[in-house]
């Protein structure tokens, strides 16, 4: 035990990393349908771990809520600022709900139990996890009139409760969110998000890392030209008036290379390259003549180039009205594969409107395509590097907002640096999906802020109150620790309940996003976002997350009044 002091004493930072090691370790295990997972076993892990002796700055554990909750919004701001209006009625209700049954539990159970306000305001503040009912409770205890010893017990009970009460607010919260949220709408997270993800594609299908289509809808194939008369132009023709697309992309007569060009007529035994659609190239290439599996020098470089659309002659018009202005010459050999909205598929149908910040995937030569994005607008150069100005400015932001401090008479509300992130992630996130020429960062990078941030957050939260927890729990006995747990069940379960009878939530992914951050339960959040595989529960959590900062704030001059 000593080594491991002393260790721990001179590299603090080796703690955090074994805690997450461990954690993730222990989450894997399943008990039949049950598992853990590595953000609550990084907790459970955390306070084993701090029962050695470990002193680490706080100001860690900032920098990592602060990169996981930007990170979040930032991925979700086209999302949920997509989903916000009427819609947003139930989370609304859900964050009320939560805070209204968190208050009236707290409340009975002081009043049943005989405790002292500092003691229930702690139960509060540990129990929904939510730091800042901390200050705000010992401000109204302040004002209580009591003589300066009294007022100054009852502010150590604040924090006595609050230490006995946050671990299992936090581990409760996960077991609730996620387990238990499951076996009551008898659903499943992922299958949910994934449900969820196919409606918002609307029938798009997207590939994922290492997938592609066994039959490709654009196919490059070549023929040997039977019968001569037909010009390049007449041949292209003949496939549009059909209702498909083809060009023809190369050509060898006689051994040698032969310049493409409209006017060109065709002899018998060119070798041609066409490319298009799969079903017109086919079509077409059986009047041409024999297809040959290969020759010599008639392969063409394709390349695939996401353009975002800012040529104002192209936006808010539909797909079929954008196509019928454009040249012959403007459309030859340039090929629209995919439109994408707010990160979304949008399937690429006659109907469909172009809209500002959207992002046309094209395919066809590279010279091709760089005369095309000429005209619509810069292509997005793929790159796995992250723009660290850009982001490095979106948290400095968010962690800005973080300490601007609104007051309701003498109650200080304030988003505190997790919602001023959240909020500069969702914005910056936003401003992104319209301009998409900065700002990049890549799928890994983000996972890795997520993962990394979250689960380093929760471990640190370990660390730092595991000791004090079970030494306090060991002085006071079970009892406070037994209501701290009813004071973490109980709201979420009047939540849920709630949310599957009377909001009716048909979606758990959406439901267990929405529960979440009506409780602010931000290590519930990050497994919620593991079980989904995907930011469905994203847009729900932000709306709520938002509410409940404010919400759950107010519980502390509410309760030393009531209890």
């Amino acid at each position: 035990m000593d080594f491991l002091r002393s260790i721990f004493h001179q590299a603090p930072e080796i703690a955090l990393f074994a805690a997450l090691a461990l954690g993730y370790w222990v989450g894997k295990f399943r008990f039949g349908s049950f598992q853990l997972g590595g953000v609550a076993g990084s907790l459970l892990a955390a306070v084993l771990i701090s029962q050695v002796g470990v002193t680490i700055d706080s100001g860690i554990k900032a920098v990592l809520f602060a990169l996981f909750i930007y990170a979040v919004g930032f991925e979700s701001g086209p999302q949920f600022f997509r989903s916000l209006g009427r819609q947003s009625v139930k989370e609304i209700l859900m964050a009320l709900v939560v805070a209204v049954s968190g208050l009236v539990t707290v409340v009975v159970i002081a009043r049943v139990f005989h405790l002292d306000k500092g003691l229930a305001a702690g139960l509060a503040a540990g129990g929904l996890t939510q730091s800042a009912i901390i200050g705000t409770a010992g401000s109204a205890i302040e004002k209580l009139g009591l003589a300066p010893d009294e007022v100054q017990r009852m502010q150590a009970n604040v924090a006595i409760g609050y230490a006995v009460t946050y671990i299992f607010g936090s581990f409760g919260a996960i077991i609730m969110c996620v387990n238990v949220l499951q076996w009551l709408t008898g659903r499943k997270i992922r299958e949910d998000a994934i449900q969820a993800e196919q409606e918002l594609l609307k029938g798009v299908r997207v590939y994922g890392t290492g997938e592609s289509p066994a039959v490709p809808d654009l196919v490059g194939r070549i023929f040997r030209v039977g019968q001569a008369g037909r010009t390049v132009a007449e041949l292209e023709a003949s496939a549009t008036a059909n209702g498909g697309t083809v060009t023809v992309e190369r050509i060898q007569r006689k051994n040698a290379m032969v310049g493409v060009d409209g006017s060109l007529a065709l002899e018998a035994g060119d070798i041609i390259l066409l490319v298009g659609r799969r079903a017109a190239v086919v079509a077409l290439g059986a009047s041409v003549g024999e297809e040959l599996q290969g020759a010599e020098g008639m392969d063409v470089v394709m390349v695939r180039r996401d353009v975002a659309i800012s040529n104002n002659q192209y936006l808010n018009r539909s797909v079929k009205d954008i196509l019928d202005s454009l040249s012959q010459e403007f459309k030859h050999g340039v090929y629209a594969v995919a439109l994408m909205r707010a990160g979304t598929p949008v399937p690429i149908a006659p109907a469909t409107m172009v809209m500002p910040g959207d992002v046309v995937t094209l395919f066809g030569t590279p010279q091709d395509v760089q005369k095309a994005a000429q005209s619509v607008g810069p292509i997005i150069v793929p790159s796995d590097k992250t723009d660290f100005v850009f982001h490095g400015l979106g948290i400095t932001v968010g962690l800005l907002i973080g300490l601007l401090v609104l007051r309701l008479g003498s109650i200080p509300i304030t988003l505190g640096s997790g919602g001023g992130a959240l909020l500069a992630g969702l914005l910056f996130g936003w401003w992104r999906s319209r301009k998409h020429t900065f700002g990049n960062m890549p799928t890994a990078a983000s996972t890795l802020l997520r993962d990394l941030g979250l689960a380093g957050f929760v471990a640190m939260v370990g660390l730092q109150s595991g000791q004090q927890a079970v030494t306090t729990m060991m002085q006071q006995g079970l009892t406070l620790f037994l209501l701290g747990v009813v004071v973490t069940i109980v709201p979420l379960l009047i939540a849920m309940l709630f949310g599957k009878y009377v909001l009716r939530y048909d979606n758990v992914a959406v439901f267990a996003g929405s529960l979440s951050g009506a409780r602010s339960a931000n290590p519930a959040f990050g497994e919620i976002l593991d079980k989904a595989g995907n930011s469905i529960p994203t847009a729900p959590f932000a709306i709520t997350y938002a509410l409940a900062n404010v919400f759950l704030t107010l519980l502390g001059p509410l309760v030393i009044a009531f209890a």
